[in-house]
């Protein structure tokens, strides 16, 4: 997503939404390990606070802000190169309003309604990139592994269930609140 679809150049801004989700965390890890500046919003103060101390440069609550402005306000009115959207909803034409001209927005969740309205004309009058991604090539695994072997990142794990306890980990997945990955472990 960053690398292939936004192709994040070290220096560049980007904002990631919804943070706290395995996703969105390992997207901040990837981007400051690249050297990329970086705000991430989301809904909740402790992954926030959380974010922050993984070295994000800003953090924006989107219960509480209207994070296109504030992003306007942290990049001197430019917006960032890239928009990370792992929520979609509402929050996507704002996604949208937060990117620099000629700006990357790369989709990967839709957690926040599928149904997002969007006013096209900020695409073609800013010359704004729009990526759908899902999951990425086999090469595209090797490259991340890659970035986080020289760089030292390690993957943030939230909690890890045993997999007889696998409905439970489902529940705190839909229920939110984890703070980067929730993990199966299979006893061998």
């Amino acid at each position: 997503m960053l690398m292939t679809d936004a192709e994040l150049k070290p220096g560049e801004s980007v904002l990631i939404r919804g943070i706290g989700g395995a996703v969105a965390t390992a997207a901040l890890q990837l981007a400051l390990a690249i050297g990329a500046h970086t705000i991430v919003t989301g809904d909740n103060g402790e992954r926030l606070s959380l974010a922050l101390e993984l070295g994000a440069g800003h953090a924006i609550d989107e219960s509480k802000a209207d994070f296109p402005a504030e992003v306007r306000r942290f990049t001197g009115k430019r917006g960032v190169d890239v928009v990370v959207d792992c929520l979609g909803g509402d929050g996507w034409a704002k996604s949208l309003a937060a990117l620099a001209r000629d700006g990357r927005l790369v989709s990967c969740g839709a957690s926040d309604g599928a149904q997002a309205a969007t006013d096209l004309r900020r695409i073609f009058w800013h010359h704004l990139k729009v990526f759908g991604s899902d999951l990425g090539s086999r090469d595209e695994l090797r490259q991340v592994l890659n970035v986080m072997a020289t760089t030292g990142v390690k993957p943030v794990i939230d909690k890890i269930y045993p997999l007889a306890n696998a409905a439970a980990a489902h529940q705190q997945l839909v229920k939110g609140g984890h703070f980067g990955n929730i993990v199966l472990h299979i006893d061998a």
